[in-house]
């Protein structure tokens, strides 16, 4: 049964079309025409070698990195983090469960976070049921915790909360506070009798309630566009100091409640937010990411103790495809997805502006970028820089093609990245059913149906040719000889790949698990022999995901 903090499918459609929409700014690709560019960016490849090295051992992978937003099933795919997020709870009153929809329906108080709940006055009741969750399967939660100044009041839809009156903000919502600013809430019910919501009792309430589920805390949901997502509430558009503040006086009002409890900040929605904060009013203080993380260090060193500790983003890919409309992944995935030939290129190839300094997308981030975007990179350098030590989430995210073979190619390549590339918390937001992305997941965390994941440490995996496959290798820290290889084809043609285990002498055979275009299923495919030891020679199908395991070393 489906967490009732489900999103209906026309309303993510909506967030996703409106909130992400590009910059006015936003700078024409000019380079050549085509997916990308790189050193292999139109090569075509029918066979690749695998060179991996399990004593070459690189990050420990963390579990965080396999979440979801929502999903149904989420033990069947192995899900580590559940977070309850999105446009919904930035005026979430968690003492009787309203919100509003801001610009996703019409700005209009609603009870849509408790529908179908059999208790929906009960505090708290719109994350009851992904924390249950969580405890059932032993998962992370991630919550969201509300920083805007007005919460919803009431459940009475009817349309845009400003028709009530010149003093809607009085009569439809309530003051939004950190703490009640008294002695440390125990997690008690609230008083409703007053005008105020103190999210510090919410932390208590959450503690008191499900004191076994470990928590994070989000600062919010995408503050760069409050200004046109909640202008019923926030109708400016935030400016750097402004978002520091509420940061610093939020976080410090968890931490007071939950020292132990990670923060995440400052939840950006993409691009233009991490660098001008949506083009803020005094983006004139320089490249907001740099003065976010300075501000926070400087925080840490007041507070005598770290308030934020994930620098949290959201990324939505703006790659083009071939199409004639030029539409970008992002815009395809709102409006339902574009599997033509073209834009499944330019998903297949888009995980690479996560890492690769060789390639430059076609797509308008690009632009601003001046060429390879290498976002984790370019984001763990500025980490390095101004705020060492904080941890780089991304708790949204999709490729799109859900639905299609080339969604589970992109997303399966994007975890093996996160992986090795130290990404510590990811959490996919689906428009609607994604069998294919899930299956994704499945295949580090459940590749068999029966348990069997991915490792724990990533290492040294390397592929002759990074457009037409990617390659990825882990072994388990308490088992150093359980070797897992997941193995992606890019091509629409079948590939064969000679895949090499440096200082293997002993393993003969390999099992094998493939994901193709025939379903959202992985399934066993034939085992196989080594043409000698620790090296074997795989036809790896069109557009497919493959897991290899080498029989114990």
């Amino acid at each position: 049964m489906r967490p009732v903090i489900l999103l209906a499918i026309p309303l993510l459609t909506a967030v996703i079309a409106c909130a992400k929409a590009p910059p006015s700014t936003e700078i024409p690709y000019t380079g050549p025409v085509g997916i990308g560019t790189g050193p292999d960016w139109n090569a075509s490849v029918d066979h690749v070698e695998f060179n991996i090295d399990p004593d070459q051992a690189g990050r420990t992978i963390s579990p965080l990195i396999y979440g979801y937003n929502q999903i149904s099933d989420p033990a069947a795919h192995g899900i580590a983090a559940l977070r309850a997020g999105g446009n919904r709870f930035t005026a979430y009153n968690w003492e009787n469960n309203a919100s509003n929809a801001g610009n996703d329906h019409m700005f209009q108080n609603d009870g849509y976070l408790v529908q179908g709940a059999t208790n929906p006055e009960a505090p708290g009741e719109a994350v009851r049921s992904l924390m249950e969750t969580a405890r059932r399967i032993g998962a992370t939660a991630v919550l969201t915790v509300p920083i805007v100044d007005y919460v919803a009041r009431d459940k009475q839809p009817g349309g845009n909360v400003a028709n009530s009156g010149a003093d809607y903000l009085t009569t439809r919502f309530r003051q939004n506070l950190p703490s009640r600013g008294m002695a440390a809430p125990t997690g008690a019910a609230p008083d409703l009798s007053d005008d105020f919501v103190y999210q510090d009792e919410f932390v208590a309430w959450v503690g008191h309630e499900f004191s076994d589920v470990p928590v994070l805390y989000s600062m919010d949901n995408e503050p760069d566009l409050w200004s046109g997502t909640h202008k019923e509430i926030h109708p400016l558009p935030v400016t750097y100091d402004e978002l520091i503040k509420r940061n610093t006086d939020y976080a410090r009002a968890v931490k007071a409640v939950r020292a132990d409890a990670p923060v995440l900040g400052f939840v950006s929605y993409g691009w233009q937010g991490y660098v001008t904060l949506q083009m803020a009013p005094d983006s004139d203080k320089g490249n907001f990411i740099d003065y976010y993380l300075k501000k926070m260090r400087a925080a840490e060193l007041s507070e005598g103790r770290r308030l934020i500790d994930y620098l949290d983003l959201h990324w939505y890919p703006e790659a083009t495809g071939t199409t004639q409309t030029g539409a970008s992944l992002r815009i395809v995935f709102a409006a339902g997805d574009d599997n033509g030939p073209g834009m499944i290129e330019a998903r297949v190839q888009a995980p690479r502006s996560l890492w690769d300094p060789t390639y430059r997308e076609q797509s308008w981030i690009a632009g601003m970028a001046g060429g390879a975007i290498s976002l984790i990179p370019r984001i763990q350098n500025q980490i390095k820089k101004n705020y060492p030590g904080t941890k780089l989430s991304i708790s949204e995210w999709n490729y799109g093609g859900g639905n299609n073979i080339s969604g589970a190619l992109a997303t399966a390549d994007a975890l093996g990245i996160f992986g090795r590339e130290g990404v510590e918390l990811a959490n996919v937001w689906p428009s609607g059913a994604e069998p294919f992305t899930q299956e994704a997941l499945s295949v580090f965390r459940n590749f068999d149906g029966a348990g069997a994941r991915f490792g724990d440490t990533a290492v040294s995996a390397q592929t002759s040719s990074i457009y037409s496959s990617s390659v990825y290798a882990s072994v388990d820290a308490a088992d150093p000889s359980r070797l897992v290889i997941v193995a992606i084809n890019k091509r629409s043609e079948p590939t064969t790949a000679t895949v090499r285990i440096a200082g293997d002498s002993t393993s003969l055979a390999a099992a094998v698990w493939v994901l193709t275009a025939a379903g959202p299923t992985i399934s066993p495919g034939a085992p196989l022999n080594a043409t000698e030891p620790g090296t074997f020679t795989y036809a790896m199908p069109a557009l497919s995901v493959s897991v290899l395991v080498p029989a114990v070393r």
